[in-house]
């Protein structure tokens, strides 16, 4: 694999447009890992979020020619990614997603909990949610979408998103508070 600095991004997807495997083959590996943890933020199933991580990579490469150097171009292929997750999520109609809104004004309140509580945990608790409240989650607290988007690439309501994130900080709450009363137990037997 040659160096990330023996070759510019720019110089890169230059050749990625060119039909170079060997760019194409440097270009997946330099992002693979990340587009794969995306994947997952989307997907549970680890071999159903790499066969994502391929398929978007090959729209990638199909439609290279289409990025412009306008804007970053790992957040190109962020959203390529998002989207493929999407559309696999909805073809399995995999989502459950409620039409209903609870005015629910729960929010998290990290002041309650202790600092034991690292990233890796908080990811696994987002993973525990359903796929309906955790791709609403991911899409507005993670990639930073506004619910009128998240409704717009989900064809729900727009008061739907907003549901699902109500529901999504309510479970995860009560999933940090578990968290915290398991290592309080814990650390009171050692």
């Amino acid at each position: 694999m040659l160096n990330i600095h023996s070759r510019s991004e720019e110089e890169l997807i230059e050749q990625c447009k060119k039909g170079n495997e060997k760019a194409r083959k440097e270009l997946y590996d330099l992002y693979a890992d990340k587009m794969y943890g995306v994947c997952l933020r989307y997907i549970r199933e680890p071999d159903t979020a790499e066969d994502i991580l391929i398929t978007a990579f090959m729209k990638i490469f199909d439609k290279i020619d289409q990025f412009q150097f306008k804007g970053s171009f790992e957040g190109w292929i962020r959203k390529i990614m998002v989207n493929e997750a999407l559309s696999f999520i909805r073809k399995s109609k995999n989502m459950y997603l409620e039409v209903d809104i609870d005015i629910v004004e729960h929010e998290l309140d990290f002041g309650q909990l202790g600092s034991q509580l690292e990233a890796e945990d908080l990811m696994k608790m987002i993973n525990r949610l359903p796929t309906g409240y955790k791709t609403v989650f991911n899409l507005y607290a993670i990639e930073g979408f506004s619910h009128r988007e998240i409704a717009h690439k989900l064809s729900i309501a727009e008061n739907t998103s907003k549901s699902q994130l109500s529901r999504a900080r309510v479970l995860l709450q009560k999933y940090l508070l578990e968290s915290e009363k398991m290592l309080k137990a814990k650390n009171m037997r050692l």
